[in-house]
């Protein structure tokens, strides 16, 4: 087994500012700091960065969050169409997540279109829907076809699980989510469906049945996130790498808040040769698991540089081994994640030269 990294602390890197100014958060500095780091930083990320016998893409985990495409954050001026915004994005990163399929099933007109906004050798990754890692769904979310076959008793329901749903509805599900995706399939556009597991699914046979239960049903490359840190605990993570690597399943290293129970520690560990994926939620400690706030209050976290830098050579250790190396920045707020984005790729690409 191949040795594992855990990293499990880091620095929080504090600005000195004048005792006369009023003191701005380093990690919350604003638009226009950002954007001048994202100018500082050049244009690396635009393709994918060599490492050896791989590559590696650098982009972030949404390209519409509201508060990406407020006037004059991270889009030029004009660029108000869904069309034009995702060909801005495809033009500045070969990457991108949609978590969108998450909440409502994806249909295959809207995977038409993103195949047609982008370049030729632009991926998506696709973040599984929430009915096929266990987590709930809002029944006025399901297509029509599907909400039509439920029982009386799940009709009544705001809210289903996977539990919850007759078999042949769930096989369908799949089979819509499977089938919207063939014009990314086609083009080569596909990375891989994202699987990521709610903070209630610990280490069990279930939950491993699940996981490969999902790649069986979906007949697609995924990649598996855990939401709870006892998958790689003192007790589980030598079987739960044992597992991933048997299987050939990509992990998905996360750098997110520590301290909490559903903090999962960074490791990084090659699970797969095709594939892997690395995922930056940000350290908003304070908002990390607070109810009731947009998702990009909980990610409204700019990484500075040396934390960025801390990453580059597991990244670089990872990727010269391996096809497809992604690296997400899910710090969607405002223009963080892109400027983030874009440095983290200069970083790789000076570490290379």
């Amino acid at each position: 087994m191949r040795q594992i990294d855990i990293h499990l602390s880091f620095t929080l890197q504090h600005g000195v500012a004048d005792l006369a100014m009023p003191k701005r958060d380093p990690h919350d500095p604003g638009v226009e700091p950002a954007r001048q780091r994202a100018e500082d930083a050049g244009a690396a990320s635009r393709s994918p960065v060599r490492v050896g016998g791989g590559e590696a893409r650098f982009g972030t985990a949404s390209w519409t969050d509201p508060t990406m495409t407020a006037p004059g954050v991270f889009y030029p001026k004009g660029a108000d169409s869904a069309e034009e915004r995702l060909r801005f994005y495809a033009s500045e990163f070969p990457i991108v997540e949609v978590d969108a399929t998450y909440y409502a099933l994806p249909n295959k007109r809207t995977a038409e279109s993103w195949v047609e906004r982008t370049p030729k050798d632009f991926v998506f990754d696709i973040k599984a829907h929430a009915l096929m890692t266990g987590q709930p769904t809002e029944v006025t979310r399901l297509p029509k076809a599907i909400k039509e076959e439920l029982p009386a008793e799940l009709k009544e329901k705001k809210r289903i699980y996977r539990k919850d749903m007759p078999k042949e509805l769930l096989d369908a599900v799949y089979a819509q989510f499977r089938d919207a995706l063939h014009p990314l399939i086609e083009a080569g556009k596909l990375g891989a469906v994202f699987v990521q597991f709610p903070k209630w699914v610990f280490p069990s046979n279930e939950a491993r049945e699940l996981i490969l239960e999902t790649r069986e049903r979906l007949g697609l490359p995924i990649a598996v996130e855990f939401r709870h840190g006892s998958w790689f605990n003192e007790k589980n993570a030598e079987r739960t790498v044992r597992f991933l690597q048997d299987n050939k399943i990509p992990y998905v290293a996360v750098d997110e808040p520590q301290g909490f129970k559903s903090s999962v520690p960074p490791v990084i560990v090659p699970t797969n040769d095709e594939l892997a994926v690395f995922r930056f939620h940000g350290r908003n400690a304070a908002n990390w698991e607070k109810k009731d706030i947009p998702p990009s209050e909980r990610f409204r976290y700019l990484y500075d540089v040396d934390e960025l830098a801390d990453w580059t050579p597991k990244i670089a250790s990872v990727a010269k081994g391996t096809k497809q190396t992604h690296v997400v920045y899910n710090n969607c707020f405002s223009n963080y994640g892109t400027t983030n984005a874009r440095e983290a790729a200069r970083l790789l690409a000076e570490l290379q030269a």
